[in-house]
């Protein structure tokens, strides 16, 4: 029996410990965006740091300006590895009345289908995932006295209102953040059965617009006809951001973007996401997004650009007969690599003023800005991780993209020079942020599993 498979064997005859373990971190009711909640996240830092240390990791509490970060380091200290990430702070729990159990009282359910799944707030989102990790590690210890390979920890108590410390925190802390390769577990599997690793995150880049017309409101009887109408002017102005394929009109928008690789593509092109099963389920039939591009490529490596809002005028009961001065719009842009926040956000702009008529500016706020991420698709980690995924779950794991945007994912390859490989259990129906959050038993146990194959395969 190879060390690997006493490892595997360890965790399998340990499921019951981990759970216990689960549960206990899941008790503590972590809620970072409420000030009522500080001692508590507190305390399921300083917990995690306690059991860090029952495996032989340095682990201690980190202040930042919020709540404290949870750093650990385990292994060979004269040689780099992993930076592991997570965070174990959670969403509040409202409203309340609709949780069959009470959120921080963590059981075992069985499904109509036959699934057991972990019910708690935090099950998936993200001390479950958090623990596979954790677990992982302690079944490592527990067979060979040691980790397989040098592993920092770095669990964080805001990612649920921003991680609003955590880039100051990593500046300050650079040094103690040497690795090879970032691991993040906050996401999750294409289906149950087959795993995944996230390769790309988009970007994120927010603008607000105000336009001014008169210097005030106007009556629309003494002025209508005449007077510019910023209202008017605003929309014309948004309406030019599309041509009629979808493709945003802004000079230079697309410069810079490459095409994943062909079979990469390919695929993304036989993976099971059609508007059918994607666009159907909330309301809508035909794809909006560039002509020619499938569902999956728009999301995965595609740029996009939405208007999230817009206002002006009078928009109260009954009737105001006015011509507004001034007129206002929230527009976003999800931005894939080769695209840089800043060079966009001008273009943007430029774009804006360029097209306003006589007697009216434009004012920007800018709310705000992060690159995309894409993983080297060379990268010899992330073949080693796939090959583990795929061993453990006897189907091949899939490298997709992700319309979303993770910050500090952005924030490790600019401030520690770190690519990150995204690997997580979660599903499609763990209700996360939901009430009655739950995570499947089989993804807590064979997201340990998969933690230790992929651990052993990084390790050499």
């Amino acid at each position: 029996m190879t060390v690997l498979d006493q490892v595997l064997a360890r965790i399998d005859a340990d499921l019951d410990k981990s759970l216990e373990r689960l549960f206990a971190v899941l008790r503590i009711p972590s809620i970072s965006t409420d000030p009522a909640h500080a001692a508590d996240c507190r305390a399921a830092a300083a917990h995690l740091a306690a059991d860090l240390r029952s495996l032989g990791i340095a682990a201690d509490l980190s202040e930042t300006a919020g709540h404290p970060v949870v750093l650990g380091r385990g292994g060979d200290p004269a040689k780099r590895g992993v930076l592991f990430y997570g965070h174990y702070d959670v969403q509040p729990v409202d409203p309340l009345d609709l949780w069959e159990s009470p959120p921080f009282e963590p059981r075992i359910r069985t499904l109509d289908d036959g699934r057991k799944v972990i019910v708690a707030r935090g099950s998936s989102d993200d001390k479950g995932q958090v623990m596979t990790f954790v677990e992982a590690c302690r079944a490592y210890v527990a067979v060979t006295g040691s980790l397989p390979l040098p592993v920092t920890m770095l669990i964080e108590g805001e990612e649920e209102c921003g991680s609003k410390s955590l880039p100051a925190w990593i500046e300050q802390n650079r040094g103690a953040l040497s690795a090879d390769l970032a691991l993040v577990c906050d996401t999750g599997m294409w289906d149950a059965a087959t795993p995944a690793i996230t390769t790309a995150l988009r970007g994120l880049l927010y603008e607000e617009v105000e336009i001014t017309a008169a210097d005030r409101d106007l009556h629309s009887g003494l002025y209508g006809g005449p007077a510019r109408n910023p209202i008017r002017v605003l929309t014309h102005v948004l309406g030019g951001l599309f041509d009629a394929d979808g493709r945003v009109t802004i000079p230079g928008f697309y410069d810079g973007i490459t095409d994943p690789p062909a079979d990469v593509l390919v695929a993304w092109r036989n993976l099971d996401l059609t508007p059918d099963n994607f666009l159907k389920p909330v309301g809508l039939a035909e794809p909006a997004g560039e002509r020619g591009r499938t569902v999956v490529e728009q999301l995965f490596c595609r740029p996009s650009c939405d208007i999230n809002g817009i206002w002006g005028g009078y928009t109260g009961a009954g009737s105001k007969t006015v011509i507004p001065s001034k007129a206002f719009a929230k527009v976003s842009f999800r931005l894939v690599a080769g695209q840089d926040p800043d060079t966009i956000r001008q273009a943007f702009r430029a774009y804006v003023r360029d097209r306003l008529p006589a007697d009216c500016e434009a004012r920007f706020e800018d709310h705000t800005g992060a690159p995309a991420v894409a993983v080297p698709w060379d990268l010899s980690q992330l073949a080693a991780a796939r090959k583990a995924l795929t061993e453990e779950w006897g189907r091949d794991a899939l490298l997709v993209g992700s319309g979303a945007s993770i910050p500090i994912v952005a924030d490790f390859k600019r401030l520690v020079g770190l690519d990150t490989l995204l690997i997580g259990f979660a599903l499609d129906d763990d209700r996360i942020h939901s009430p009655n959050e739950k995570y499947d038993l089989n993804s807590f146990h064979k997201g340990i599993r998969s933690w230790a194959r992929i651990l052993h395969a990084l390790a050499g």
